[in-house]
């Protein structure tokens, strides 16, 4: 079953019950009232009969006495306790003198069914004049009431029956109202996976109800699934590309060497030089590539706590070994650091900002290490072409190179900053760029450290 049919099932279910209740309870009310108001009249008029009739004295004029009181539609009779009438009287005496004949000891009052006809039944204890105890006893048909109670009955039902209409009315109208977002969201969906393209919902601004916060956040999700689909396509449009190239040129020093590679020994030594150097930096990117797959809670972590001066000055020595560029290290801190870190995560994320410095400048690279807000900083700065200020929010993003012309001569793939971003968030580590076009760019790790 659809869900506007539940909606509209269970809504008219309720509603039609809530009446159904309301109109039964109504009924039974009443019902009881005017039953009970006739029942207590006749109980009533029984006593006013008896203590007239006790204060009589004249046996003689019994019959007449009770005529003057008979109900129209009823009777009235004395009755012993040897269960004899004594007196009877009643319009109707042929049909009434069939009824059951009872002696209470006490007062009475009740309702009786007799011949398919609601009686009121009232009985109370009388002193005969010659000093007998006797009961009076009166029945008088509430038939008039009972009718009264038929029509309200009808009436009842037949507003019932009449409310159930805008009852299945409104339901429709509610159900169409909580629906039309999810057909609209649905119908979206379905418009989605046939061409392939990300579309809106298009919202009411007057509602700000849940149905329309439903609305907005499915266009969120949509403006989230479409950015990180265009994401993913830039993502492997670039990896291509940068493939391709590396690719390329294996394959057309190959062919040369295949060529022509036996007869010129100075291009056989070219060529293998460049198909080693692409080979490098396809692994290099690979690498990269594998590592930026990686979601950030499945890196593997091996904390240790390391001397944060010592591990610095090693690293600096290695890269300047490595690439015999001069690295200036000055320290504001005294005494000995510990950080508690993966010790290679770290170094990594250092050979980075280290690397970039030296494809971006020619000259010195310098490191500063500070503290700063209860927290200790390591700042490196070169000298190179800088970033402009509008380019800064990029400098995190897939392939995103700051001299694109420069890239083949630097090597640089554009991947980089973006495992830079990831180890650093993996290792706690807030980063911070500042730069200025032609001055050069400074990069601040901020670390969490113990004071040794």
């Amino acid at each position: 079953m659809k869900l506007r049919n539940k909606i509209n099932l269970y809504t008219a279910v309720l509603f039609s019950f809530l009446l159904l209740v309301m109109n039964l309870s109504i009924y039974v009310l009443f019902s009881n009232l005017i039953l009970e108001s006739e029942t207590k009249a006749v109980k009533e008029e029984t006593g006013k009969i008896a203590e007239i009739f006790n204060q009589s004295t004249n046996m003689a004029q019994e019959r007449e006495f009770l005529r003057a009181y008979v109900p129209i539609d009823g009777m009235i009779r004395i009755v012993n306790p040897a269960l004899t009438v004594n007196s009877t009287v009643s319009p109707s005496e042929k049909d009434l003198s069939k009824l059951k004949v009872s002696y209470f000891s006490g007062e009475v009052s009740e309702r009786k069914r007799f011949n398919h006809r609601t009686y009121a039944f009232a009985s109370m204890p009388i002193i005969l004049p010659n000093g007998d105890i006797a009961n009076l006893q009166i029945t008088k048909s509430i038939e008039t009431a009972i009718g009264n109670l038929k029509i309200l009955r009808i009436v009842l039902i037949t507003v019932t029956l009449l409310a159930l209409i805008p009852v299945f009315i409104s339901s429709r109208v509610l159900s169409n109202l909580l629906i039309k977002p999810v057909t609209s969201m649905i119908k979206t969906m379905i418009e989605i996976r046939q061409s392939g393209q990300f579309k809106r919902l298009s919202l009411d601004m007057r509602s700000k109800d849940e149905l329309h916060e439903m609305g907005e956040t499915f266009n969120h999700m949509i403006d989230l699934l479409e950015t990180n689909f265009e994401k993913q396509k830039q993502f492997v449009s670039n990896a291509s590309h940068e493939l391709k190239t590396p690719l390329t040129v294996i394959e057309s020093y190959a062919s040369l060497l295949k060529r022509r590679g036996l007869q010129e020994p100075e291009l056989f030594g070219e060529s293998i030089e460049a198909i080693h150097s692409e080979a490098i930096r396809m692994r290099e990117l690979t690498e990269q590539l594998l590592l930026l797959a990686k979601h950030n809670e499945q890196w593997n972590l091996h904390l240790s706590q390391v001397n944060l001066n010592e591990f610095l000055k090693k690293t600096f020595h290695a890269f300047q070994s490595a690439y015999n560029r001069k690295i200036i290290y000055n320290t504001e801190i005294q005494g000995s650091l510990e950080v508690k870190t993966d010790e290679q995560k770290l170094k990594q994320l250092l050979y980075i900002f280290l690397d970039n410095a030296r494809k971006y400048s020619d000259k010195a690279i310098t490191v500063l290490t500070g503290e700063k807000d209860h927290q200790v900083f390591i700042q490196i700065s070169d000298q190179g072409i800088g970033i402009q200020e509008d380019e800064l929010p990029k400098v995190f993003d897939r392939f995103y190179r700051v001299d694109k012309a420069r890239n083949r001569k630097s090597g640089g793939s554009g991947l980089g900053l973006s495992l830079a971003k990831e180890l650093g968030e993996v290792l706690g580590i807030r980063i911070g760029i500042e730069s200025k076009e032609g001055i050069g760019t400074t990069v601040t790790l901020y670390l969490h450290v113990k004071n040794g």
